[in-house]
């Protein structure tokens, strides 16, 4: 049986995510040795290093991830410590939360900081997996089937806007947005649903217009993506830089170190603009190497959602998928000036521990769905643990007087 397994591991999956970890490892370096040392003093090589050790540890995660069996997040207790664990971290954010980018959105560990909005994200995307999974019999009835879901992923949300980081919570929102697209729910369902949220979005703006919800500088962006060289000395600063970097690249670029934005005219060159700094460096063809592979994992996460036939794996796999396109589109848009800067990193490639074990964690779970999808498939039977798990849901739900599809 182990044979069998490991022959039905995706291993171009498994190669795209790697060859995008190890590219984005020496861009980090690349685009981060000047920042590092001019801007705060640091070695060279910090922020390479720093990202090294958030590789390794997401590369443990990814491996964990691979072997234990995702049905398993079925599990009540599983899921309990997700939905209250993702609620309890946002919450303690505003009595330990520290401060950067004017949000308080990083918890300090040590001489660590985690993002819990960015493992929220996988949070959401297992618990409305899950929920849709449970509810497939009864998914169109409202107060069973359509709002509870939306109940949770309206607060946090919530809890992620009011820190502020809008395009955190956006991101979240449009996951959603894809997976109940994808859960089999009926279309005159998805009208109440969007019904609510032009509702709560229309009752929302007077209190955000009224509050000062955004702040000069959050403001500030719109103003530099509508006009930046007229803002240039202001809030077009980044954005006209980024189009410096991208025009001057050309096709094959400047040389890998040899950009010049990164000479403090780019100050997060390491971070939300490193495409522009892989644009000046390597080019077009930098950038396609890129934009192919992220491609790529979104299209083979597409396939095999649907390819498996189990609604949990499938949602999964959407939800997955969605999140690192989605995150992309943002990403590339406001370097590129077609959104306001949101701060959103570019999967796989941009600074951050939290973002890329995030990452591996997702891609993981990724591949054990995938795993599965294709045991299943060549083999024409479930796992073993598959089918113990599935023995036991039908067993408790047989008690509660209920049916799983």
């Amino acid at each position: 049986m182990v044979k069998k397994i490991i022959k039905s591991y995706d291993y171009s999956l498994i190669l795209a995510v790697i060859l995008l970890c190890s590219f984005g490892l020496v861009m980090v370096y690349s685009s981060s040795m000047i920042t590092a040392v001019a801007r705060y003093g640091y070695e060279p090589d910090h922020f390479f290093q720093r990202q090294k050790l958030a590789l390794f540890a997401g590369s443990l995660a990814f491996l964990v991830m691979m072997v234990f069996p995702y049905r398993a997040f079925l599990n009540s207790r599983i899921l309990k410590i997700i939905v209250f664990g993702s609620i309890g971290l946002l919450i303690s954010l505003f009595f330990i939360g520290h401060v950067a980018g004017n949000a308080q959105s990083w918890i300090k560990i040590g001489g660590m900081s985690l993002q819990p909005g960015e493992f929220v994200k996988l949070s959401v995307i297992i618990y409305l997996a899950a929920v849709y999974d449970k509810k497939q019999s009864y998914i169109d009835e409202f107060s069973r089937g359509v709002l509870p879901p939306l109940i949770f992923t309206g607060l946090i949300c919530f809890f992620v806007v009011i820190q502020p980081d809008f395009g955190t919570a956006f991101i979240i929102g449009m996951i959603a947005v894809c997976m109940i697209v994808s859960s089999g729910m009926a279309i005159k369902s998805m009208l109440k649903l969007i019904s609510l949220l032009v509702l709560f979005v229309i009752l929302m703006s007077p209190y955000i217009v009224i509050k000062g919800f955004f702040s000069e500088e959050q403001l500030s962006r719109f103003t530099g993506v509508s006009d930046p060289f007229g803002n240039e000395g202001g809030a077009g600063y980044q954005l006209v830089n980024s189009f410096y970097a991208i025009g001057s690249g050309g096709l094959k670029g400047l040389g890998l170190g040899q950009s010049v934005q990164k000479y403090g005219y780019l100050p997060e060159s390491h971070t939300d603009f490193i495409m522009a700094i892989i644009a000046e460096e390597l080019g077009i063809l930098g950038v396609l190497f890129v934009l192919i592979l992220l491609s790529f994992i979104v299209t083979k996460g597409i396939t095999i959602a649907r390819k498996c036939q189990d609604p949990f794996g499938t949602l999964l796999a959407v939800g997955i998928s969605s999140m690192v396109a989605i995150q992309t589109m943002i990403n590339l848009g406001g370097l590129t000036g077609l959104i306001p800067i949101t701060g959103v990193p570019l999967p796989f490639i941009s600074y951050g521990g939290s973002s890329i074990l995030l990452l591996l964690i997702s891609m993981g779970l990724l591949v054990n769905v995938s795993m599965f999808t294709n045991y299943r498939d060549v083999y024409k039977k479930p796992l073993r643990s598959e089918q113990i798990h599935s023995a036991d849901l039908k067993v408790v739900e047989s008690r509660e007087g209920t049916s799983i599809r």
